[in-house]
């Protein structure tokens, strides 16, 4: 699938920024904050799937997918998946007129970033399985709770914990800084993926919306789409590595590329990467906020075909490389580890394939 002329002059816009700063498929080789503040002042990307009345740029999951697929492409570590994507998405969908106009303006500028704290241990990013709970006490909420694998909830300035109270899962904006929550960074296999554990202990919370199951559900699901692009993007490059390797390395007197058994890996490759990129932007730009089902299933065979896309890839890289694709100088390490990291993030391949098996069942 195309992209317009406008998204392609995104695209580029994005990567010429990433190539000044000497990304060169490895990670970030400079100020991760630095950057951030360079993708958001000059190219405007944490305000791009904000309303325009909250000081966005009014795009869509489309647009978002293009800057997703180009940070992809060199493991790009930044807060657009968990801010501008999933906590602004929460956001968004709860409803809550007041709390957009409060926090999505800051979201959007790039000014402050924002953290989720939704699931358990289990990393099952159920709508109906949060990890905190909520209760009203003193005139408003406190919330308790271990919350994990939350996208950069270490360093985030604004704290969005969904929890169970008396009428169900509500959204509630936590201040970070106050004395009932702690938040640590925990050691991740992908390290350009930043996570976090959050404990609340008695922690005062605003509530965000009514309930709140629709809305965390719409965020993870965008957030997929989101996902499945940026392995796209790695998936793409991984493979670009590659190739250029076979076509340079010799072995028998010429080049690796050149052995049949060889040229069929990669032209497999090349029809998986391009069918999955086929799909994140078919799903992405067949958004309709008001077929909640729709976008669930297609969100779901995102996760599952991109998932599987960049998880093989990744792997041939390492395999086609041959003992240079082992040693920790060389990128294919990064780009496996963001395989797997990205694989169970918002829910396993194995429950969204569930959830498309039971979809088909029930319309048989």
């Amino acid at each position: 699938m195309s992209l317009t002329a406008e998204q392609r002059d995104l695209r580029d816009v994005v990567r010429g920024l990433l190539a000044r700063e000497g990304l060169t498929g490895g990670g970030p080789t400079g100020d991760g904050r630095s950057l951030w503040r360079r993708l958001c002042g000059e190219v405007g990307v944490a305000g791009l799937a904000i309303p325009e009345r909250y000081g966005g740029a009014g795009a869509g999951p489309a647009e978002t997918g293009v800057v997703m697929e180009e940070l992809g492409r060199d493991l790009t570590c930044s807060p657009m998946l968990g801010s501008a994507v999933l906590a602004a998405h929460a956001v968004l969908a709860s409803g809550d007129d007041a709390a957009c106009g409060r926090l999505l303006p800051a979201i959007a500028a790039g000014s402050a970033t924002a953290a989720l704290a939704w699931t358990t241990r289990a990393g099952h990013w159920d709508s109906d399985e949060v990890a905190c709970q909520a209760r009203q006490a003193h005139g408003g909420w406190e919330l308790d709770g271990e919350a994990h694998y939350v996208l950069d909830g270490d360093t985030a300035d604004v704290l969005l914990v969904a929890a169970r109270g008396p009428a169900g899962i509500g959204l509630f904006d936590v201040d970070p800084r106050q004395d009932g929550v702690c938040r640590a960074a925990v050691p991740t296999m992908d390290a350009t993926r930043r996570l976090a554990v959050v404990r609340l202990t008695r922690a005062r919370g605003r509530r965000v919306g009514g309930d709140a199951s629709g809305a965390l559900s719409r965020a993870r699901d965008l957030a997929c789409l989101a996902l499945g692009a940026e392995q796209v993007g790695a998936a793409r490059r991984a493979l670009d590595l590659t190739v250029g390797y076979a076509l340079t390395r010799e072995q028998f007197g010429q080049v690796i590329g050149g052995f049949q058994a060889l040229r069929h890996r990669m032209a497999d490759l090349h029809v998986l990467v391009e069918s999955a990129r086929s799909l994140a932007r078919a799903a992405a730009a067949g958004d309709t906020p008001d077929d909640a089902p729709a976008l669930g299933l297609r969100a779901a065979a995102v996760k599952v075909y991109c998932s599987d896309a960049l998880t093989r890839t990744a792997g041939e890289m390492i395999q086609l490389h041959g003992a240079i694709g082992i040693t920790w100088e060389h990128p294919a390490h990064r780009y496996l580890k963001r395989a797997h990291g990205a694989r169970h993030l918002f829910g396993s391949p194995a429950r969204h394939a569930a959830a498309i098996a039971a979809s088909l069942l029930d319309q048989a």
